[in-house]
């Protein structure tokens, strides 16, 4: 059994964890389809997406769509690029500028929408 200290430390350095934010494709292979979006926890991402998509939650219907014809197993999720910066606040606009660009690198369409 756990005492309040460990327990207490466990909460504490999973408080202070260091997300990884960045930005990430979703690749459906039999479709020759790639989506891509922008997110401050990568590690999180693919996990909620896939739930959305299990569940028929998703709000992108070409995804959507792809998921129920191609299935779970056609489906990939790639970490494309890792966003760092020392001014936090500027995160937010260094995802979206980093999407844009691998929007048109992978000439893919947005996660969202």
């Amino acid at each position: 059994m756990m005492d309040k200290r460990q327990r207490r430390d466990l909460v504490r350095s999973y408080k202070e964890r260091t997300l990884q934010q960045g930005v990430f494709a979703v690749h459906c292979r039999a479709a020759g389809a790639v989506w891509v979006g922008a997110t401050r926890n990568l590690d999180h991402q693919q996990n909620g997406i896939w739930f959305m998509l299990r569940n028929g939650g998703h709000p992108n219907r070409a995804i959507s769509d792809a998921w129920r014809v191609h299935g779970e197993s056609a489906f990939a999720y790639e970490i494309l690029e890792q966003v760092r910066d020392e001014n936090p606040q500027l995160i937010p606009l260094l995802l979206r500028e980093r999407a844009v660009h691998w929007l048109s690198t992978l000439n893919a369409a947005p996660v969202t929408g």
